[in-house]
Order: structure tokens, then sequence, then C-alpha cells
């Protein structure tokens, strides 16, 4: 089968396309064949050696999928072959085939095409868990999204209107704020030209926010920090702004503030039956038209650089999606 290859640290230029054996399945394994797979940022750290999951060479990118299951381990029953599904993959997803667990892979409704599968389990799935398993995101609360133009920012939109919250939108110029607003967002800042502590403050009668969810970090969440209410919690999902900030021990006390990590791939290694049920709950939401996930550009597998490029750029509202 054809797959990607990272075999050296290096950036989305480096990466080749080769023949590779197909994988081998354990008896409760299943083996998707690979319709659609999605683009995250952690995809290009972990090519480029800084993600905290470091594995031998070579090695395949790529952390979900959207395709149809090929063979089943002799212990799987409750699957089919030719069954549609999407799956969180913790590697290996830019390949023609992929071996999962059979609790990862999750039957998709008949209305959803292989492309939006590929692109929701990451971003919804991460944002569910942040604001719901870890965050306790109530009705009624102030939600504050950071980065709220991206694949998981617009999720979290997404799912904190679908939760009740009043959604603060943080993103970069008005056209990705349009696009937030358009997905539930009932207030909006720029935080190119405004700042998050002072607009947050302001947009919450200086209260600021109850829960702050940041894939951004640096700069952002040190302003964040600075505009939360009374025990707050700060999800930190992601470092996209490229600097990991280092969290002041004095502000998370005068303020009772939680600071809490959302490792969503690794939760899944642990236990994906947990996983699973998240999103497949989420996929009735999507059915009953609470979630509209927004894919910002196609590529086919061999252009895998240019579309990671596209993800880097930061010019795309949305989800990065190759097909395969």
């Amino acid at each position: 089968m054809k797959a990607v290859l990272c075999r050296d640290w290096g950036d989305p230029e480096s990466l080749v396309i080769d023949d590779v054996p197909s994988p081998k399945m354990g008896v409760r394994d299943v083996r998707i064949r690979v319709r659609a797979c999605g683009v995250n940022f952690a995809d290009t750290l972990q090519i480029a050696g800084k993600y905290q999951v470091k594995p031998p060479f070579p090695f395949t990118p790529g952390l979900e999928v959207g395709g149809e299951i090929a063979e089943l381990g002799a212990d799987v029953r409750e699957l089919r072959v030719g069954d549609r599904v999407m799956a969180p993959t913790h590697g290996d997803a830019f390949a023609e085939e992929v071996v999962v667990p059979a609790e990862a892979a999750v039957p998709i409704p008949a209305a959803m095409d292989f492309i939006t599968a590929a692109a929701f389990p990451v971003a919804y799935g991460t944002s569910y868990s942040a604001l719901t398993h870890r965050g306790r995101l109530q009705q009624g609360e102030t939600l504050l999204v950071l980065g709220a133009a991206g694949g998981v920012g617009l999720a979290a939109v997404e799912i904190g209107k679908a939760l009740g919250a009043r959604v603060i939108a943080a993103a970069g110029g008005p056209d990705k704020l349009a696009i937030a607003r358009t997905h539930g967002a009932d207030e909006l800042i720029d935080y190119t030209n405004e700042s998050i502590r002072d607009r947050v403050r302001e947009l919450t009668g200086g209260k600021g926010a109850d829960v702050v969810f940041d894939p951004v970090g640096g700069d952002a969440f040190d302003q964040a920090l600075r505009a939360v209410n009374w025990e707050a919690r700060m999800m930190v999902v992601g470092f996209a702004a490229g600097r990991i900030q280092a969290v002041p021990a004095n502000l998370v006390l005068v303020k009772n503030i939680s600071v809490i990590g959302v490792a969503w791939g690794l939760h899944g290694e642990r236990d994906p039956g947990f996983i699973s049920r998240q999103l497949a709950e989420l996929l009735r939401w999507w059915e009953a038209g609470h979630l509209k996930p927004l894919i910002a550009r196609n590529f086919p597998l061999s252009d895998v650089a240019a579309a990671m490029r596209a993800l880097l750029s930061r010019r795309y509202a949305g989800k990065i999606v190759l097909e395969v």
C-alpha cells in the first residue's frame, strides 16, 4: 500500500510517499480502507520532532481517518466489512490502509461523507472532552475560545453554544471572526488589533470568562489568564503560537483558577471506548444540525506537503483534509 513516510525530522517537504507493507492486525482490530484523513497541527510538530510523541523512523503521521472497514479481527463481532466509519488513529493515518482497535472505529451516518468524517474526530473530540470531561462547562457560563476560526476552535464554539454557554470568539481578522459568528459565537475579539484581556473584561462587565479554551498558547494565554472569573478553568489544548507559556502561580492562586491539560489523543490510547462514546454522541448532535464542520481545503495524498503548508499558513478557517 502507499503511505506518507517521515524518515527524519524535517519540514513538510521532507516527507515522501512510498510502498509499505499492509499493517498487521490483532484479534480485536479492524483494517480501514482510508478514503480521507484530517491534517492537524500536531502532525506538523511530530514530523519536526517537536511533539511529545516521537515514533521510531520511518513512521507515517496522521491522527484521524474516514473510510470503510476492509477486514475484521477474529474476535470482532460489533462491526462488519463495508461499514463506513471514522476513527482516531494516534498515527499512521496518511496511508491507504490503517489498523485500529475495533473500539476506536465509530460508524458514521449515511448522510456524512468521508471528507467530513475525516475532519471530525480530533477537532470535535478534543473540544467536547475539554469542555465537558475536563472543563465542566455549565449552561449560562461564559466561554472564551482562542484560535476560534481553526478546526478545533470552531468546534469549541459550536459545542459551547450547544452546551448553553455564552461564547466569546477570539481570532485574527474580520474574515475569520465572521466565520466564528456563523458557527454560533455571541461576541468577537480581533486579537490583531484588540486586547483580549480588555475586551473580555468589557464584554463581561469586569467579571471575566468562566472557561477558556486555548489551542494557541503564548501571548494569547497570558492575556486570557488576566481576564477570567473567580474559579475559572483554563483549558490548555495546544501551542499553535509556538511559545509554550509559563503559568504565574500567583495569578492562579488569587482567583482560585484551575489550569487543566487536555491530552485527548493520549486519553484515547488508554481508553478507546471512552473516546468512541463521545464521538457517537457528537454524531447525534451532527445529525440534529447542531454541528457543522467547515472544510477549508482538500488535497490529494500526494500533495501532503502543500496540505501541511496550508495549515501552517493560518490563512484558512476550518479543517484541511487529504483525500486518498
